[in-house]
């Protein structure tokens, strides 16, 4: 009733465009996801427009490694769609923000948000469950595949032996181990960070987030340069299991997933590092800043069962 004090905890927010906007991101980056990596138009040279904005869009990556001069718009969606939700993403969580800054966030709605965030992490970890449920099956049981029809797995026989026959994974103690080194230290960091904002010392709390973040992107040139080997190793038949094999499949994918989780790690501590830079976060309320280490060791800690088992184990034949 108007007029009348608050009588509880609850931050009761606003009307907001962004849970609208949000929807419609989605809706875009997930068409730009699907118009890039398989098209929803065949590439035939009847309709020039359609194919240029609706074929494959990973053609144009293609060409760019392969030299062939093909050229094609398929990424323009994907590209919309992920600036439409850079944007959403900023103009929400400014808000969430401003509202913490003006004191709306009580004991009750901070347990909300911690709550929250844990629910994301979780269900981002039941993805990378399923990963190495799918991994670790066709790792531990594929002896089964050497009874299966020649039509369908014509090297059925190999698979007695080998969970991926004819399969020489990526070295785990160059590149892999230099990025594992990375993130542990990365891990320090964000540490440091912390447990600096949390005793007062905002300059031990900006070295930390800087180097965290740089670490963070440290990893992903690695990583981008790994996959730069990894292509041009392919294009000359060094390793063919990259383009049709299930361990091919299943390496980039892990790897790829990961390194995207990094990516969004790194700009959540990037946006923190600039809150901070700017005079935010207080000692006794930075959940922001928890949340982004959270997240972060999250990542740490999925990279080691994935360096454990994608790299080590599979490369050592275990």
């Amino acid at each position: 009733m108007a007029g009348h004090a608050v009588e509880h905890d609850y931050h009761l927010i606003p009307p907001s465009p962004w849970p609208f906007l949000s929807g419609l991101a989605a809706l875009i980056w997930g068409t730009g996801m699907v118009v890039f990596f398989a098209g929803l138009v065949p590439r035939t040279g009847d309709n020039n427009m359609m194919e240029f904005f609706f074929a494959k869009g990973l053609d144009t990556w293609t060409s760019t490694l392969t030299g062939d001069g093909s050229v094609s718009g398929g990424w323009i969606i994907l590209l919309i769609g992920s600036l439409f939700a850079a944007f959403v993403m900023f103009g929400w969580w400014r808000d969430v923000a401003r509202e913490s800054a003006a004191g709306d966030h009580t004991p009750v709605v901070d347990i909300g948000l911690r709550y929250g965030m844990i629910m994301f992490i979780m269900q981002e970890a039941m993805f990378f469950v399923g990963w190495f449920w799918m991994f670790f099956e066709t790792g531990l049981f594929h002896k089964f595949r050497a009874s299966w029809n020649t039509d369908v797995l014509p090297n059925a026989a190999e698979y007695a032996t080998n969970m991926a026959p004819g399969v020489t994974s990526v070295d785990p103690w160059h590149l892999p181990l230099m990025n594992t080194l990375i993130l542990l230290l990365s891990g320090t960091t964000v540490t440091w960070a912390h447990h600096a904002l949390v005793h007062g010392d905002r300059k031990g709390a900006k070295w930390g987030l800087f180097l965290t973040c740089a670490l963070g992107f440290l990893f992903i040139g690695v990583q981008g340069f790994e996959y730069a080997e990894l292509f041009h190793e392919r294009g000359e038949g060094i390793a063919p299991w990259l383009a049709n094999t299930a361990y091919g499949s299943a390496f980039f994918l892990a790897t790829g997933f990961h390194g995207l989780h990094v990516l969004i790690g790194a700009i959540f501590l990037l946006v923190c590092w600039g809150r901070l830079m700017k005079g935010g976060l207080r000692s006794d309320k930075h959940f922001g800043l928890e949340a982004a280490a959270w997240y972060w060791h999250f990542v740490d800690v999925v990279w080691l069962f994935l360096f454990a088992f994608v790299y080590i184990v599979f490369a050592t034949g275990a």
